[in-house]
Order: C-alpha cells, then structure tokens, then sequence
C-alpha cells in the first residue's frame, strides 16, 4: 500500500482534479490530508468551514483513493491563541513564553487547549466518522516535536502539583521518597512543590524524574482525550500517530501507542544521519550523507513495529532533500526506492511520501516532493514508482513479520535516568541502545523492540542495553522465561524514586545475578582502556563499574585483572561500555551458542526478513557478492548485489 501526504489547502480548486489523477496513475492509494488546516476549518470562533474539505475529499475519492483525515490540532490558530494565551507553553530553560507564528505552539497542561481540540475532533469525527471514503484518521502530527513536552507554565505547575498529590500518599511521603532533606529541600504541602527548572544549580534527580513521568502522562491524556471522541463517533476508521522517537521526545512511546489501531513513523533518512553524526569525522559522514546510516532509519522502523507489536505505517517518507536538518543533501540515486523497500522489509504495511508538491511559499519551502511546485516531476517519482512495481510483485499481504528471536528490552524510564544523571559527557542512553542494536543488524540478525511489561516467551535472546529501573514482576517474568539475558552497565541501579538501592546496584536484579556495583567511574570517549576477553583485546570505556562478582563466573576482565562481565546461569552482566568490534564478536557468540542464524555479508549489507522473504540491501558504493546457495530463488535482483542495491529471495520460515 502507498499513500501520499496532500495539502489541498495550500492549491487551488481547480488544481485538485489533476492531482488526483496523477496520483492514481501513480499507483497511489491513500491520501493524508487536513493535519495543519485548522485556521481553514475554522475561520473564526465556532464558524465552521468543511465545504473545501468535502469537495477535497469527493475529488480524491472519485479517482479511487482513499482519504487518512487528520486532526489538526498541531497548529492553533491565531484567534484562539489571542483568546486564551495561556495555551502557550513556556520553554522550561528560560522560563520564556513560547509564542505564535509556527507549530506545535501548546501547553499539554492547558485545559482551555484540551477544550477547544476536543471541540473541533469532534466536529471532524461527526462530520467524517462514517464516511465511506475515509479509511482512517490520524491524530494531531509528531506529537512533541520541537522539544515541546515539557513547559513551565503555571499550568503544568498547578498539574504538577495534582498529579503529585495522587501520586504520593502524603506530603511526608514525597519527601522522603525524593530525599528533599538534602540541601534543605523538604515541602511542607503539595501546593508548595515548584517544577525542577530555572534553579541555580542542579535540582534533586528524583524530583525531575517525576517532572519527566507527569510531562509524559500530560501528553497520554491529552491524546487519549482525542482518540476517545474519534472512537465514538466511527465504526470501520482506524485511527493511528506519526511518532517521533522517545529518544527526542521524552515520551514513554508504548503508552502513547496503547489506545491506537497500529503505530505509525515519519522517515527522514538523510536528516536523521545528518544530526546524529553532528561533529562525526567528515569521512564517516560522507560515507553515508546520501544514502543514510545503514541502521539509523531502521533502528526506528524496528521500535516504531514493537509499540504495539503489529505492521506500521511511515505516514511520512522523504522524497528528496528536506529543510530542516543542519545540512540537506540529496538522496543518492535509487535511494527512494530503497528506503521504501527498506521500510516493507521491517514490517511497514504501507509508505506515504511527503509531500506531493514542493511548496513554494512558508517555512518548507525547501523541502522537496514528488513534483516541483512547477509541476513537473522530481527523480523521486520513477522511484517511487519502481518501489510500487516491486512491492506489488512480492504479494506482502502473506508475509507478516514473525517475532525475532533477539529482543531488546526499552522503555522511558531508562532514557529518563540517562538524561537526568549521565555522570560523564560520553555516557547515552540512545548511543548505547543503538550501539547494541546496530551490531545485531550487522550480524544479519532481525530484533525486535518491547517494553518490560511485554512477553518475553517468543524469544532466544532478550538484551537491556540499559534499563536503570526495574521492578519486581521483570525479576519475576525473566524468572518464568526460557529465554537467555544479557543486562547492559546500568542496569537495576536505581529505585523507582531514583536512589541507590539500599543492597547497592543492581539492585533487584541480584536476585538473577548476584553481583554488586562497587563504585561507578565514567571516562572520556578517547580515555580507553583494556577489556579482554576470550583470548582477544578490545577496549572499555566511557562507563565502567567496578563488581564484586559474587559466586557468578567471571568471562572478561578489565586491565587490571578486575571482572567486567559475568555470567550466572542464564544471565550476562556486563559492567562496562565498549567497543563495536567486541559487540560485534560478542553478540556474534551468543547468536552462535543460543542457535540464531547470522548473515554478516559485509560491513554495509543488511540483511531483513519479512515472513518466508529474505531482504539484503546494500548501503556500499560497490557491487558484492551475497553468499547464496544455487538453489535459492531469488525474486528480484541477483546474487551479485550492485551497488544501493536490493536483492529479496525466499526461505523457509
């Protein structure tokens, strides 16, 4: 299925017919439409405008697509601002309003907001709620983007406040759960608490760790607010969510997901391996400035699938070069067709590209789509059709993704903890999640990721990169499962109020393996020192714990003949960052020992399956040889892989 993000508004009338038609003979099937249109569906104060919306809507049907209608509560207009400015949300670093004039210009904490998105959602969903040409809905658009969780307004303090007294027995409680009786910190009522911002030095960890816990449930409620007005008022609609990852929103993502019919993921290849290798060497950005890390889009398609473990959608796939990273190269050529395959390959149901147009006036007006603003076509076009032949060709409907047999453990509270208290410039939660993460995929083997409340049953090998906080039913899932774990440095060593466990970290987890964290020292990433293990060298840094090991065995020793990590039945510790060739040869061993197939092809070839379908895409700029037997039967592409190329050929399940 393929789908493209449309903006009738933004083209005249007369234009939409034509459109329409070309993106059928495209081979486009699905439209989203209306996410940023609120001024036009409402004008002014409760008058109402839907006519352009119904002709936009007729126009598309009559030449066969199906409409995703979207809320627009992404962008208030400016009438509702000037009534109620206290919808604006306050940057919580400056203590500055944030004002009018973009997106995304609103306090989650705001009632008044709350009213007026639950007015015009339920407008739309009456008017569209049983429309035959609507197939679903989408709710607002990247919900905190922009860095636009947090505020610190009077209105998240007054809600923070309420959602303290529910949360804490008494004030006393708080109190000694936070540790307030450091630095004279002690409340004495809950109306007293302050939000942990614009403080003179840094405030108490587990007092922002409940800022981040209340910020995130203040977006969840909002939200659910919406999807329940949706719901009341369709049958056959799904309803779903562009997502913008945890990692840049602080959002606890599986609870934002919970109440939707499937996740979905805006794509941006380039733009993301632009920002995520800011100050990399300009050999290493250069390796992949075209085309996209080989494990960065995919790390996300990978957790946009585990929030609900089910197919995703990427509601938004870049066609070209965008406007709002650092830097905005042009895809190499091929690389559309490429991403899109990439996507199905993942576990995506359907692709839309961003946008139809190029539009030629506002703040995007350098973001490219499918056609130029002239109206002739961009190199994104023959691509996307390509993609469209080949993905028909596949049949994917028969090929569901099946679970990994690797899974790695995620979840906010981890990020959280990581973001409050990194100890050391170089420690991340991400980097050290994706670390893990993309030495699995160079190994060839698929991962899924899931939260610690999901079921650990379908899978070999489960891995928590780094999970600070554990409670009692993880000890007692890992307990019940069969599979094998391996915990990352970090991990089990806070409480759920932030402290240090009373028995040392990692806390709950010496009830699976029964170490203790002595003391924690963090180093800077070119300060590194010796870790061996199985008879080889490799290098320990950033992070690393000194353990006493228990009656655990010891496998890796740092230089100082200590214990870096150990194993105790079926449990890893590791106590320490490290390299990428010793997660290389590390995962590659225990996928070797548990059984897991690994296909590692080359430093740029990943290799995916989706049901009985084997995908290899290579992210060099040189053709290569792919192993395969003789027998295989290669449905597209060839044994010799050129260069951004793709091969898919069947295998047993």
């Amino acid at each position: 299925m393929f789908g493209v993000c449309y903006y009738p508004e933004h083209w005249p009338p007369s234009q939409w017919e034509q459109d329409a038609a070309m993106m059928s003979e495209l081979g486009i099937t699905y439209v989203r439409i209306g996410e940023f249109a609120w001024s036009r569906l409402e004008p002014e104060p409760g008058v109402l405008n839907f006519d352009w919306l119904d002709q936009a809507i007729a126009t598309l049907n009559n030449a066969g697509l199906s409409v995703v209608i979207c809320t627009p509560t992404a962008t208030p207009p400016k009438w509702l601002i000037d009534q109620y400015p206290e919808i604006l949300p306050v940057d919580p670093s400056t203590g500055i309003t944030r004002g009018f004039g973009s997106r995304r210009h609103y306090d989650f904490s705001s009632a008044k907001y709350t009213e007026h998105s639950l007015r015009i959602t339920r407008e739309m969903a009456l008017r569209y709620g049983n429309h035959d040409g609507i197939l679903g809905w989408q709710t607002d658009n990247e919900l905190c983007c922009h860095e636009t969780t947090l505020s610190g307004s009077q209105n998240a303090r007054s809600a923070f406040q309420h959602w303290c007294e529910d949360t804490y027995s008494n004030i006393e409680q708080l109190n000694s759960d936070w540790g307030n009786v450091f630095w004279s910190m002690e409340y004495r009522q809950f109306s007293d608490i302050e939000l942990p911002i614009l403080a003179v030095t840094e405030t108490n960890p587990a007092h922002r760790l409940a800022y981040q816990r209340f910020s995130s449930h203040q977006v969840i409620r909002y939200h659910n607010v919406m999807v329940n007005e949706i719901r009341q008022h369709t049958t056959d609609q799904f309803i779903t969510h562009n997502f913008i990852p945890m990692n840049e929103t602080d959002v606890d993502n599986f609870a934002l997901a919970a109440p939707l019919d499937f996740a979905s993921y805006d794509n941006y290849p380039l733009g993301r391996t632009d920002l995520m290798l800011t100050g990399a060497p300009a050999e290493k950005l250069r390796r992949y400035m075209r085309t996209g890390h080989p494990d960065f889009a995919t790390y996300y398609h990978d957790q946009t699938r585990g929030l609900l473990n089910r197919g995703f959608w990427i509601m938004e796939q870049q066609p070209g070069p965008v406007n709002w990273a650092n830097n905005n190269p042009r895809p190499a050529a091929g690389m559309i067709r490429f991403w899109t395959l990439e996507a199905f390959a993942h576990g995506a149901d359907c692709v839309c590209y961003f946008r139809w147009r190029q539009a030629p006036f506002a703040q995007e007006q350098m973001h490219a789509g499918l056609l130029r603003p002239d109206n002739s076509k961009t190199e994104a076009w023959s691509e996307a059709q390509q993609a469209i032949l080949d993905i028909t060709t596949l049949e994917l409907n028969s090929e569901v993704s099946k679970p990994a047999s690797v899974a790695i453990v995620t979840g906010a509270e981890g990020l959280w903890v990581s973001s409050i208290e990194r100890q050391g410039e170089a420690y991340d939660f991400n980097d050290v999640q994706f670390s893990y993460y993309s030495a699995l995929r160079e190994l060839g083997v698929d991962v899924d990721f899931i939260s610690m409340e999901a079921d650990f049953s379908p899978y070999i090998l489960v891995i928590l990169p780094s999970q600070a906080i554990i409670n009692d039913a993880f000890i007692k899932k890992c307990q019940s499962s069969q599979a094998h774990f391996i915990f990352g440095p970090r991990t089990g060593a806070k409480t759920a109020e932030f402290s240090v466990p009373t028995n040392l970290p990692p806390g709950l987890l010496q009830t699976l393996i029964p170490i203790r964290v002595l003391s924690v020292e963090t180093l800077r990433k070119d300060c590194t020192e010796d870790l061996f293990w199985n008879n080889a060298q490799y290098l320990s840094g950033s992070w690393r714990e000194q353990i006493d090991p228990g009656d655990t065995d010891v496998i890796a020793r740092y230089h100082n003949n200590e214990p870096a990590i150990v194993r105790h039945e079926r449990y890893i510790y590791i106590a320490t960052l490290t390299d990428r060739s010793f997660l290389l040869d590390f995962f590659h061993q225990q996928c070797l020992h548990h059984g897991i197939n690994t296909y590692r092809f080359g430093e740029d070839i990943r290799v995916s399956r989706r049901g009985n379908l084997t995908f290899a895409f290579n992210y060099a700029n040189k053709e290569q040889q792919l192993p395969l037997n003789p027998d295989t039967k290669v449905i597209l592409g060839s044994s010799i892989i050129p260069p951004l190329g793709v091969t898919i050929w069947t295998t047993e399940a």
